[in-house]
């Protein structure tokens, strides 16, 4: 996720900016770049990390006491110094830094082109500077007012321009954004640890807010310029805590961060007025989708269980055969590929070397590839011949949680959009399906309000050396991502089973007060999960249930329930697997383990 820092003072901004970059680099970053006023707004930013930045600075030094820096993660063009931030336009008298995603950019750049605007950059953060300009009326804040009134998605932003010298203004809706309030000078950024060398009391903005900073006041307003009061928040965490956003671990803090990631990578390929599925990034045209006879879907680890649930949700949509390989099998098989074949490799980081190895074999074969993966400019998405980017933000914990997610919102979408093209379903289901998906922030937000009950169950399972996970259709796949974290990070031995698989060697293994995690999401199968349930139980295993909150049978039949919001049964499995990453992660909290770096395990895969 990228970074912002913006300052105004009578200290030179340069230093102070490039500072406090760095201590944003946790997040993860492609590019970086500062701008400062100094009678004209002058910018210098650079692809890679900041010491490239700063060797820039040395050599061509800005000055200038009001300005604002950032550190970019590619969403809209490749890592590059013409697409990193800060973006200035034509005129040079506005110039913007911006976290997230405009939806409606590209609407906005072929109307500002149709006047006469010229663009320099492929982001969507150069069409806010061009907007304000277009739209300014004489006053920096009631054109921001007005331009922040034409742009949807969801938005952190720095503006400053050239003839209002004494002015920065910040805008938040839905990315995260605060002011730093000191003596003689404010400040600006997007999370805590880069201003709390220079301050300790903090505003909050929440969505929908607007903050214009002098160098002696901050005012906080509406978005339609209504005057708000703000208590200051004082900060006594130390850096390192700050970094994970107060959680204690990365990994909480990425769990945390699922509503937000999903609501990213939907952004703006759900139309909001057809309600349908668009992908304007695919050049897909309806009559190749129509040569499609078989999908191959490649991945690693976590991202195979993802694959797992794309084979079910395509298959179901489309109607046609879908196979799940593990990457690193994948091109030792000599799989059976032609024209009509088409490839999709998952990969979180883009450089997992089994699956380039898969794409680049899949390609040589004849196939097209598509890629779903969270890293712009990585090689992956250089290589594929179609990208999704799942625009989740950087995943600093090794084990995937916000990744995995993204990456099944990304699989929904695209077999959405395919069936649409192609009048495979009923269009009220495919309606259904997109309503449903856009409330899927939402229900993460309540169960990731709900935590107790996984944190006494994590409890009762701390001591215990063997665990099993069960389930049906859906479910089962869920169960595969759900054992793989819980082995990942607390190193208790756990193995997923397809419930119906009970009765042919793996009861075997039940014993007394051996612990059962059962996932019952899918209705139609609800019966015969309960009989696998029954089963077990009976040999004296301690089960805990994953069920919908309206399910009043399942608590008849375990020892535990722990519910999810009820959604449609194909999408169930992006809220269902959320209480067992928590209940890995606070499994292994207990058993004492450090969670953000599990033992023998690297964040990305980059050798075969």
């Amino acid at each position: 996720m990228c970074g912002i820092v913006g300052y105004i003072g009578p200290k030179q901004a340069p230093s102070i900016l490039v500072e406090g970059l760095k201590k944003l680099e946790y997040r993860g970053y492609d590019s970086a770049g500062i701008s400062v006023l100094n009678g004209s707004i002058q910018v210098k930013k650079a692809k890679g990390r900041l010491a490239v930045l700063e060797e820039k600075l040395m050599a061509e030094p800005l000055e200038g006491n009001l300005g604002i820096g950032h550190t970019r993660w590619a969403t809209h063009g490749k890592p590059s110094d013409e697409n990193a931030h800060p973006h200035t336009e034509q005129s040079g008298n506005f110039v913007v830094v911006h976290n997230g995603i405009i939806e409606n950019y590209l609407t906005l750049k072929e109307e500002l082109i149709q006047k006469g605007h010229q663009f320099v950059s492929e982001t969507d953060t150069e069409v806010i500077a061009h907007l304000l300009s277009d739209l300014f009326d004489g006053d920096l804040i009631s054109t921001v007012r007005k331009a922040v009134a034409k742009m949807s998605g969801a938005y952190a932003l720095g503006i400053i321009y050239k003839n209002e010298p004494d002015k920065l203004v910040a805008v938040r809706l839905a990315s995260p954004l605060i002011i730093g309030l000191g003596k003689g000078e404010n400040f600006l950024a997007s999370d805590i640890p880069a201003i709390l060398e220079h301050t300790r009391d903090v505003i909050i903005l929440n969505d929908g807010e607007m903050a214009i900073l002098t160098q002696d006041s901050v005012q906080v307003t509406t978005l339609t310029g209504e005057n708000l009061q703000r208590e200051p928040l004082k900060v006594d965490w130390d850096i390192e805590t700050a970094e994970k956003g107060g959680y204690d671990h990365f990994m909480l803090k990425e769990i945390y961060e699922q509503p937000k990631a999903f609501r990213n990578t939907m952004g703006s390929r759900i139309d909001s007025q057809s309600g349908k599925v668009v992908f304007p990034e695919l050049q897909l045209t309806k009559d190749e989708i129509q040569q499609v006879d078989r999908l191959y879907i490649v991945a690693c680890g976590t991202a195979y269980h993802a694959g797992l649930i794309g084979k079910n949700i395509i298959e179901q949509l489309l109607r046609i055969p879908v196979e799940v390989e593990v990457a690193s099998e994948y091109r030792y098989k000599n799989p059976i590929i032609n024209e009509r074949t088409m490839v999709m490799v998952i990969s979180q980081s883009g450089e997992t070397a089994d699956t380039l190895a898969a794409l680049r074999e899949s390609q040589r074969l004849g196939a097209k590839v598509f890629a779903i993966t969270n890293v712009v400019g990585s090689s992956v998405a250089r290589e594929a011949d179609q990208v999704i980017y799942t625009w989740a933000g950087p995943e600093i914990a090794v084990a995937s949680t916000k990744a995995y997610t993204s990456q099944l919102i990304a699989l929904y979408l695209f077999a959405i959009y395919l069936a649409q093209e192609l009048g495979t379903q009923d269009s009220a289901l495919l309606q259904q399906l997109v309503e449903e998906l856009v409330k899927l922030p939402e229900k993460a937000e309540q169960i990731l309000a709900n935590t107790e009950e996984i944190k006494q169950f994590a409890e009762g399972i701390k001591e215990k050396e063997h665990l099993f996970f069960i389930g049906r259709g859906l479910d089962y796949a869920v169960s595969l991502e759900g054992s793989l974290k819980l082995k990942e990070i607390s190193y208790i031995h756990s193995e997923a089973y397809a419930a119906g698989e009970l009765k042919h060697g793996t009861l075997a293994l039940i014993e007394e007060n051996i612990p059962v995690i059962a996932l019952a999401t899918q209705e139609s199968l609800l019966d015969k999960t309960v009989s696998n349930i029954t089963e077990v139980k009976a040999r004296g295993a301690k089960v805990l249930g994953i069920a919908y909150e309206d399910n009043t049978e399942i608590g008849k039949s375990v020892d535990q329930v722990i519910t999810i919001p009820r959604t449609h049964p194909l999408l169930s499995p992006a809220l269902s697997v959320i209480p067992l990453q928590l209940l890995a992660y606070y499994t292994s909290l207990a058993r004492g383990n450090d969670v953000d770096k599990p033992r023998n395990l690297a964040k990305s895969v980059t050798v075969e």
